[in-house]
Parts: structure tokens; sequence; C-alpha cells
């Protein structure tokens, strides 16, 4: 018994900051920042947009994507490292606001990985015959977490949230792998009332070779060929991380849908926000196989193989 995706939904903040109006904050400039990263804008999160209520945006829009009523559902998981509080959790937040009377809910915090982490901890649950119906959300305000001063730091991060609902079934696939190394941790830090703190060369010679070797794990856990995968939704946080992904696979671009370009790197939010529009856009149809990929703060990282 694995969970199947039923239903996607994401929110995106209305507010815009593209990297123009960034380069009058700090020193750089459009061109730096897409030749470094893709990104050219990133939404911010207004100050009624808590991370709370973006999840229960996206939740309440998987749902209406799935044809379900929030009381049918049995587990809410949130994947977030930038909750406003530490109680109460997101994941209770979201329960609370979908009608999900009686269902459990808790938090994790993987960093950029926690998607993935969330959906794994799902399928766990499904697949003991705990749950058969699990809404597992991501939702971000980095932008809270950003010294606007830096810019090292300060053009990669964006606000959202997305959400899936995950509902039994007897005959589908999911493979997942995940793995840490958490002697590399302080090249990706957010310490308690301060601004997130990265070496960006390390995080990047880290993702570079971590990503294609965790994919390549998957598959060959699953006994699947690269070239039956349909796409790979990998976590949205520079282009350059994903373009030399699909390079040392030896795999076109093509099948890497990138999203950056418009909302910037929002950690466990953005593989949810790219799976539900590549939902909504028609591109995910019943049977395709699909790669997700996650890495992060720990640093962590994992790769899922799934059955749409």
């Amino acid at each position: 018994m694995t969970g199947r995706i039923c239903g996607t939904g994401s929110y995106i903040p209305e507010k815009v900051m593209d990297n123009d109006a960034l380069s009058r904050i700090v020193d750089t400039s459009d061109e730096w920042i897409r030749s470094r990263t893709g990104i050219r804008k990133r939404h911010l999160a207004g100050e009624k947009e808590s991370v709370a209520f973006m999840a229960g945006e996206a939740a309440e829009r998987a749902l209406q994507n799935a044809g379900l009523d929030g009381s049918s559902v049995e587990m809410v998981l949130a994947a977030t490292m930038s909750a406003e509080q530490a109680m109460p959790g997101i994941a209770a937040q979201v329960q609370q606001r979908i009608g999900a009377g009686g269902a459990a809910s808790f938090d994790i915090n993987s960093a950029c990985t926690g998607f993935l982490a969330a959906l794994n901890t799902a399928q766990a649950y499904i697949a003991a015959g705990i749950c058969s119906r699990i809404l597992v959300v991501g939702a971000e305000k980095l932008s809270d977490l950003v010294d606007w001063k830096d810019r090292n730091s300060c053009i990669l991060f964006g606000d959202g949230a997305g959400a899936v609902v995950l509902e039994a079934e007897p005959e589908n696939t999911y493979i997942q792998v995940s793995h840490s190394e958490g002697e590399k941790g302080q090249a990706l830090v957010s310490p308690k009332n301060g601004f997130i703190q990265m070496d960006g060369r390390a995080v990047f010679e880290f993702a570079v070779s971590r990503v294609p070797e965790v994919i390549r794990e998957v598959l060959e856990k699953g006994g699947v060929e690269k070239e039956e995968v349909d796409l790979f939704l990998l976590h949205q946080a520079n282009r350059r991380i994903i373009t030399a992904a699909a390079r040392r696979l030896g795999i076109g671009e093509e099948k890497f849908p990138m999203n950056m370009e418009e909302y910037g790197n929002t950690s466990a939010a953005s593989i949810p926000i790219l799976l539900d529009e590549q939902n909504r856009s028609g591109k995910l149809k019943r049977g395709k196989l699909l790669v997700l990929s996650g890495f992060g703060g720990g640093l962590t990282y994992g790769a899922s193989l799934l059955r749409w």
C-alpha cells in the first residue's frame, strides 16, 4: 500500500520584488543575479500572510483540486523552517483551518529537504495501514530570516506554500532514499532570532555532487532506467545546480521543469509549488513516472520515485 497524490495546491504572495528593485537595496544587478542563479524575482509575504496562513491556503486548494472535504483528512504534516512561533505547530493550525477534526498533526523541519521528509513520513503511515488520507504541506516565510544587506543570501529566497493530498492505493509506486551529512551542517545555518548564514560555494558543490548521486540511487532501488522517467522535479534553489545535475545524469534539461526565475528559493515549499504548477498545466497525467529530489540544511538530501 502506498499513497498516490490525488490533489495539489499552492499559495504565492502577491507582492513581488524583482532583481532591479533588489539592486536598489544591495550592491547587485539583474544580470549578476540571473547569471549566477537563474532567479529574476521573488514573492514576499505581507504582515498578515503568516506561514500558517499560506499553508492553510495551499491546503484548501489541494483539497479542492482533489475534490475532497477537509473532514476526511486523517493526518496533516507541515514542512517548514520559518514558523513564527514554536507552538502551536503549523500542521495543527492547518488541521483546524481545514476542519480535519481529530486528525493527527505535526511539523517537520529538514530545511529545503523538508517537503520530501514529510512526504516520506506520510507514505510510511499509509504503508503501515495507520492512515489512508494525509495532507502534506510545505510553507516558508524566508523573508523574515534574510539579512537584506547581505547580497549573497537575500537574492536567493522567496515566500510561498504548496500542498498535496495523499490517498492510499493498493498498487502504486513510491520509492525513497534519504541521507544527511551533519559534519557539513555549518555550511547553512539559521540561528534563533538571526539571519540565514550560508557558505554558498560549499552548498553548491554539495548539491551538484549529491543530487545526481541520490537520483541514481533511487532509480536503482526502484529498478527503473533514467529514460523511463517522465519528469525530474528538483528543489528550485539555483538554475546552475539543476542544469549541472541534468548534465551529470546525461538527461535533457527539458525533463527538468524550473520556476525559480519567478519565485526564487522557497525552501520546503519549492517542490510542492512546482508539482502544483505542473499538475494544473496538465503535464502530470495518470501513470507518469516522476523523480522528486531535494537538498538543504543539515546538510540533507534525498530523492523519491513515484507514479502519478
